[in-house]
């Protein structure tokens, strides 16, 4: 679960890492004339999705006119398709430095990784392709963490301050007990800045691993304030691990590693996943039938592509429910299915013998890609 960056903040002051004053709104009305917030405020648009600063979706008041004309201009925006429902108003920093910071789960390496760059602000993905020394990769074994002289050596190689060694190895500690203690997926703070008060997390981006939810309380709190996609509620309904996308290719597979392989696979033929949706292992007919009326629910997508690998899935159970969900239907879009592994046989025969133009059958998940792409074009 992605938080929203004041609920990342809310996180900061557990653990007593540095982030500006601030307050959270939904209406102008929320706000209190006597905020107890210091001009200049930073008014930050509360959408889970990069650029609103080009959008628009950040400004710099000075007075409460600017305050109170900014909070009009962005409450409601639309931010590639997030409507803004929230505002984070801070107090401005003073910004000597920016820095990038991120913790996040190395599963190739089995150990959590550190990320830290002096180029604070910019795209890491930008920094990491142009300027490859300038990001410090630092590998933690889960059972040992991370030490302050890990640290220090980290804020060397990065080329960071030293002047503010000991405030930025405090910090960088309280963000790694963060991420382990809040069974987080990420942490990441970009700017992490030095500013005229010291060392400061200036922004937030945090994402909480639900698997771990019985033991966090305050999950729930989180979650009940994330706005949820109507399709992402029906999918959890019926049990489906379903996220939406931002493509036009419906994706089905089973098993979280093959429909990543899967959305892979259609970037490199030119498309863009509209989803992804695990149906798991051991599913059924009912459960391929569930999964396609979750896609159903969804304008974007154009073509769908069904990636089955049966081990624990039989593939004979999934092409039932192919037929089950389609067989009398005027399909939305057309339909690409890839069945290998488990009873694929019958499977196939199953679909063959209950044909469907709209449905077409391919013998390599490559091929099943290449084809549903086009189909959705």
């Amino acid at each position: 679960m992605n938080l929203f960056e004041y609920q990342g903040k809310e996180l900061y002051k557990k653990f007593s890492i540095p982030t500006p004053k601030s307050t959270i709104i939904k209406s102008k009305s929320e706000l209190q004339s006597d905020h107890g917030l210091s001009f200049p405020l930073v008014v930050k648009a509360q959408v889970q999705v990069g650029g609103r600063g080009k959008a628009g979706g950040i400004k710099v008041a000075n007075n409460d006119a600017e305050l109170n004309q900014f909070i009009d201009d962005i409450l409601g925006m639309d931010i590639k398709g997030h409507l803004v429902e929230s505002l984070l108003i801070e107090e401005a920093s003073e910004i000597i430095n920016e820095y990038y910071i991120s913790f996040t789960l190395d599963r190739s390496e089995k150990k959590y990784l550190m990320m830290l760059s002096s180029k604070g602000g910019m795209d890491i993905e930008e920094v990491a392709e142009n300027s490859p020394d300038d990001l410090i990769k630092h590998y933690i074994s889960p059972s040992v963490g991370l030490n302050p002289p890990d640290i220090e050596h980290a804020v060397t190689n990065a080329k960071l301050d030293f002047e503010y060694k000991d405030q930025l190895i405090e910090v960088i500690s309280k963000l790694y007990n963060l991420f382990v203690d809040n069974d987080c997926d990420l942490v990441e703070v970009n700017p992490l800045a030095i500013t005229s008060k010291g060392v400061s997390a200036l922004d937030s981006k945090v994402s909480l691993d639900m698997n771990a939810e019985y033991r966090h309380e305050e999950f729930q709190k989180f979650e009940k304030d994330i706005p949820i996609p109507d399709s992402e509620k029906f999918a959890k309904s019926k049990g489906l691990n379903f996220i939406k996308l931002d493509g036009s290719v419906g994706i089905i597979g089973n098993g979280a590693g093959l429909v990543m392989s899967t959305l892979d696979v259609v970037v490199e033929h030119g498309g863009k996943a509209a989803n992804f949706l695990d149906i798991g292992g051991g599913a059924k007919a009912e459960t391929v039938t569930a999964a396609l009326e979750v896609l159903e629910t969804e304008d974007d997508v154009k073509s769908v592509l069904i990636n089955i690998f049966g081990g624990i899935t039989r593939c004979d159970l999934v092409a039932e429910g192919i037929v089950e969900a389609t067989s009398g239907k005027e399909l939305k879009w057309p339909i690409t299915v890839r069945l290998d592994g488990t009873n694929s046989k019958e499977g196939l025969e199953i679909l063959e013998k209950n044909k469907n133009e709209k449905i077409k059958i391919s013998g390599s998940m490559d091929e099943a890609a290449q084809i549903a792409v086009k189909a959705g074009q």
